[in-house]
């Protein structure tokens, strides 16, 4: 944990962000008030919903379809499916996408913004989310969308979909909508898609030999509907379905095959069986 805060301190281009991170840590402290004083079954029901719905459109679309165009849809989908991921408070999604992007070029390399193996764990977890010199997205690795106004112009306003997010979840289930809708479950949220940049490149199994740390992990893939598997992501980044095997479960995969069926997306890349076959069987 030292490490975390004595390296930020120590690069004058990575201090934090103190408006964010303050409120960052409100957020939390306001999930743990939620939890402790508004506890409910129902509460609890509603936060797992609010937690997948928008984890869907984080795995879906912020992960699979911006940053790697593993499949094909309209600009009306890709535009709902960027709205319902920046109600997750995990800033734009242009920034989102560049920023992975990035990461998949250096991945666990010195220019990582996110390895664990060279800034430690809590930075790649969430420290380098907070600071100053990581703010703004990478233009030049999105171009692709920077003409798509409506994106450019979503991400300049991330805070109207979380506004609406949370003014919807009041005016349908009152103040536990806001407090276990929103509060609790985006809390989760933020740490369940973190894990992937932090514990999925730290602990679990490695059958492909993918030059960097990435991890597959159990646990990661329940967190994430499926992008636990990033083992087989980083061995190949640009398919649809990351759970290779019949046995890793991948949901995000499996819902895009029935809005394949339903003509809303479509040329899904899936992964070639002789990429799959190709295991080096690396040792964790």
């Amino acid at each position: 944990m030292t490490r975390f805060w004595l390296y930020q301190l120590g690069n004058e281009d990575e201090q934090v962000i103190w408006r964010d991170t303050i409120l960052f840590f409100a957020m939390h402290l306001l999930a743990v008030y939620a939890i402790a004083f508004h506890f409910a079954w129902q509460g609890v029901a509603l936060g797992v919903g609010s937690y997948y719905l928008r984890m869907f459109a984080l795995s879906a679309g912020f992960h699979r379809y911006f940053s790697h165009r593993s499949y094909k849809t309209s600009r009306a989908f890709a535009f709902f499916l960027a709205f319902l991921g920046e109600c997750s408070l995990q800033k734009g999604v242009l920034w989102w996408a560049s920023h992975h992007r990035h990461h998949h070029r250096h991945s666990d390399g010195p220019e990582d913004v996110h390895s664990p193996m060279h800034k430690g764990f809590f930075w790649s977890h969430m420290g380098w989310i907070l600071c100053e010199k990581y703010k703004d997205p990478k233009p030049e690795l999105i171009r692709d969308f920077m003409d798509h106004r409506e994106l450019v112009w979503l991400n300049a306003n991330t805070w109207l979909p979380a506004n609406l997010y949370i003014g919807t979840l009041v005016a349908l289930f009152g103040l536990e909508g806001f407090l276990w809708g929103f509060a609790v479950a985006t809390v989760f949220l933020w740490h369940g898609t973190f894990t992937i940049n932090s514990l999925v490149h730290v602990w679990g199994t490695r059958p492909y030999d993918t030059g960097d740390n990435s991890r597959n992990n159990v646990l990661g893939a329940i967190l994430t509907l499926g992008d636990g598997w990033h083992n087989n992501h980083h061995h190949y980044p640009v398919s649809v379905r990351h759970g290779f095997r019949w046995w890793q479960i991948d949901p995000t995969y499996f819902v895009l095959c029935l809005f394949e069926r339903l003509g809303i997306v479509w040329d899904l890349k899936r992964p070639l069986p002789a990429r799959v076959a190709a295991t080096s069987m690396a040792r964790a």
